[in-house]
């Protein structure tokens, strides 16, 4: 690829990159050293690194050189992509409820993806089996209160009153997020279960200014905000649940921190959009929460969410979904015996796959099959994973 090739890998088609940082603003001044990049370059700025992705190979120099010129070392071990595989008889009959639930793109072979490159991706593949049941893993999609209604795919049911399904009965609940409790200098704000705000920015000097004092601000507060960076936009995310105290765990009014990143936004000229915040989750049912959750625990390299009322697992980079569990009746064998219309996709560097599989059968997963640059593992209930290198 480059000189500096050693520091990148191909991940679902995509060079991409990690460099450990010591802090946000140690990540944010590597950012601010890419937003004049010609080209798609995508940087998620985190507490502990900086990830980036780029569409020519050829930009991977660059980024090494100023990541190397700050000091930060590329950790190619904590690449990975999760993605949602979606199977219908007819993918092109469910298509159009996916992207509008979502807000995705359709690619040129048929999948959607978030415009803004955020994860999931949601695939669409043809298989004729039947499968009549429920299914065992569906979506939780959060996303403004005024968004969700327009995008709303007729009437919702279940529990919540937010579930809607495809046409093949894969299910989706549709929450419709609020503010941040109508906490004073906000209203930039909306809580899609994360607390998120979303900035267009008019050039690359106001993109790096805004990155640099999200940085600093989340940085005297101790709070490890999340900063996607993306042209012309700059989205700031807690992650799920963890604008609340109960969920940081942190001495940190997050209300108050946020008011502080939107004053400081305003002040450089950024507008707000409420458009892009989006919350995208996991949600998979099991007989064995516990045997189960250890399994994608382990394959994901994920961690618990901490809290005991909660069986959510996540990525301790905040970069790939959330993955939550609910138990269902054991007894309910027919359902657990079908196979689901939905399940997960893992992309990994070619040279970490075979350990993620090795990984995934230690930990209670079955062989399925295996092609080329793919391997097809069941979880102890059979739900699937599809481990893909490179």
């Amino acid at each position: 690829m480059t000189d500096m090739s050693a520091d990148w890998r191909v991940v679902d088609g995509v060079a991409t990159a990690w460099f450990d940082a010591p802090s946000l603003t140690a990540g944010a001044a590597l950012a601010g050293r890419l937003v004049d990049l010609p080209g798609d370059v995508a940087v998620d700025v985190r507490a502990t690194g900086v990830r980036v992705r780029v569409a020519a190979a050829g930009q991977a120099g660059a980024v090494s050189a100023a990541a190397r010129d700050l000091g930060l070392t590329a950790d190619p071990s904590a690449l990975q992509r999760v993605s949602v595989v979606v199977e219908s008889p007819d993918p092109a009959a469910v298509r159009p409820f996916w992207q509008g639930v979502l807000g995705y793109a359709p690619t040129e072979d048929g999948d959607l993806v978030d415009p803004l490159r955020r994860d999931p991706v949601l695939r669409l593949r043809t298989s004729p089996e039947p499968r009549p049941l429920r299914n065992r893993l569906h979506l939780d999609v959060v996303r403004p209160a005024a968004v969700a209604e327009q995008v709303r795919p007729g009437e919702p049911y279940g529990v919540f009153g937010v579930c809607h399904a495809d046409a093949d009965g894969n299910e989706v609940d549709l929450v419709p997020a609020g503010g941040l409790d109508d906490a004073p200098g906000t209203t930039d704000w909306h809580a899609v279960f994360g607390a998120v705000a979303c900035y267009r920015v008019a050039s690359s000097s106001q993109q790096r200014d805004l990155v640099a004092a999200a940085a600093a601000l989340a940085d005297e507060a101790g709070f490890p905000l999340l900063l996607d960076v993306r042209p012309g936009l700059v989205v700031l995310d807690t992650g799920k649940d963890r604008w609340d105290a109960d969920a940081h765990g942190l001495d940190v009014d997050f209300p108050a921190l946020a008011a502080r990143l939107q004053t400081a936004a305003r002040d450089l000229g950024a507008t707000a959009d409420a458009e892009p915040p989006r919350f995208v989750q996991l949600f998979l049912d099991a007989a064995d929460v516990r045997a189960v959750r250890a399994f994608w625990l382990a394959v994901l390299g994920y961690v618990p969410d901490g809290r005991a009322a909660l069986d959510d697992v996540v990525d301790p980079r905040w970069l790939s979904p959330v993955l939550a569990f609910q138990e269902i009746d054991a007894a309910d064998t027919e359902r657990r015996r079908q196979r689901n219309r939905v399940h997960v996709e893992l992309a990994v560097p070619a040279d970490r796959a075979a350990a993620r599989v090795a990984t995934a059968l230690d930990a209670g997963g079955r062989l399925l099959d295996e092609s080329p640059g793919r391997v097809r593992v069941a979880d102890p209930e059979g739900n699937e994973l599809v481990v893909v290198a490179g």
